[in-house]
């Protein structure tokens, strides 16, 4: 199949999963018609599928108001946050010294609590967050829930390397953290500080949706040979469209597919479409950790994509405890490829759950990878324009040429 037609693929796939469904937040109905459709896909490329499912939350919101004195402020209800409509005195904390001051008085059941400067530095990491987890993020969550307010509000501050370009963003989006919570600018933040000891009504419309989802596996080679991962995330963010982060990715692991759809070597090739890398919960990740205890030195490598294809600057790929002759074959399969460059170390995608276990990996994304964080991941511009096709069929004609020279070194 030509470069021309490879492109028209992935220009089809980017609008289905983009534009065509409604969300791909993880439980939801457009992440489920997502992995229905990539499995189907998959299955007709000649590999076999498994789709292991895991229980989780879907979710929703139809907005929040705050008002204090009569003044409105713009609030954002915390994702997978419970709703709430309280009532209460306006408290505040500002640094850690004094929300473990307020934790040691009797609990702030009747107040609402404000949580501003280096306290919202940050997004939180979840309470059960497996891979990634300061204990100073899960002290100030520990504090939250011994003080007890009615709900929190949290001016956060910009944190484009935990939360993306989205500002405001949520300093906790957590489902399994049950103090009802929103989130609004830090300058507004500020302004409201001002309003310290007054009475303030808060509303929150949002709701948990029990729920599932699943991962899915395509996988072709002989049994019991060693396996090339090939990975990229499936789940997008609630209210993005997810292009760059991350359906390139994923169409990237479609045009792979078909250029392997022949594909008879010994060395076996496993396509993984991971579901929940944007989620609290983790869950798909989880799930193939568990799958794979101890048997992850079955796995030669690891390939993961995530913001791949961006318009501007080159394909950027980083390596990660590979061995001298793996590298070199890495680059001679890169190299064979314009526009595709060695780039820097980026820890923050799905690759380092291998790089955990002690497997060799490589991270696919784009030489502009900080521009996309601070600019364009976990928002509403995060459109299929700003992906180029021909750059994801380069990227999976590079990676069909590796495996097919990794498999050859089998032989």
């Amino acid at each position: 199949m030509n470069l021309l037609e490879l492109s028209d693929k992935a220009d089809q796939y980017m609008n289905y999963l983009c534009i065509d469904l409604p969300t791909r937040q993880v439980g939801s109905q457009g992440n489920q018609a997502a992995t229905a459709f990539l499995a189907e896909k998959l299955s007709e490329f000649g590999f076999e599928i498994q789709c292991p499912d895991f229980e989780c939350l879907d979710w929703e919101t139809k907005g929040a108001s705050l008002t204090v004195a009569g003044e409105a402020y713009p609030v954002f209800s915390s994702p997978y946050s419970l709703g709430c409509q309280v009532s209460g005195q306006l408290v505040i904390a500002s640094g850690l010294d004094e929300l473990e001051a307020l934790a040691l008085q009797p609990p702030l059941t009747s107040s609402v609590l404000l949580v501003r400067g280096e306290l919202a530095k940050e997004q939180l990491m979840p309470k059960m967050f497996p891979f990634y987890n300061p204990e100073e993020h899960q002290h100030i969550l520990r504090l939250l829930e011994t003080i007890q307010p009615q709900a929190i509000i949290a001016a956060s501050r910009r944190s484009p390397e935990t939360a993306g370009a989205l500002y405001p963003s949520p300093l906790i989006e957590d489902g399994d953290f049950n103090i009802p919570s929103v989130y609004l600018t830090e300058e507004q933040g500020l302004r409201l500080a001002d309003q310290v000891g007054k009475m303030v009504l808060l509303s929150s419309q949002a709701w948990r949706i029990p729920s599932s989802g699943c991962i899915v596996l395509a996988s072709k080679g002989q049994p019991r040979q060693p396996r090339i991962v090939v990975c990229a995330h499936l789940d997008a963010k609630i209210g993005t469209p997810g292009a760059l982060d991350n359906a390139s990715g994923v169409t990237g692991l479609l045009l792979l597919a078909e250029l392997l759809q022949d594909y008879t070597g010994r060395l076996g090739v496993e396509i993984f479409v991971v579901n929940g890398e944007d989620n609290y919960a983790a869950a798909g990740e989880k799930l193939y950790v568990d799958l794979n205890q101890g048997k992850f030195d079955r796995i030669l490598l690891n390939i993961n994509l995530d913001a791949a294809g961006y318009i501007h600057g080159d394909t950027a790929y980083s390596l990660y405890d590979c061995p001298p002759q793996l590298t070199a074959t890495i680059q001679q399969a890169f190299a064979a490829q314009p526009g595709i460059v060695e780039g820097q170390p980026w820890y923050q995608s799905d690759h380092m759950v291998f790089v955990q276990n002690y497997v060799p990996a490589i991270a696919i994304t784009s030489q502009m990878i900080q521009e996309i964080l601070a600019g364009i991941a976990h928002t509403r511009q995060d459109t299929p324009d700003l992906v180029d096709p021909d750059r994801l069929v380069k990227i999976a004609q590079s990676l069909c040429r590796l495996v097919k020279d990794l498999d050859a070194q089998q032989t």
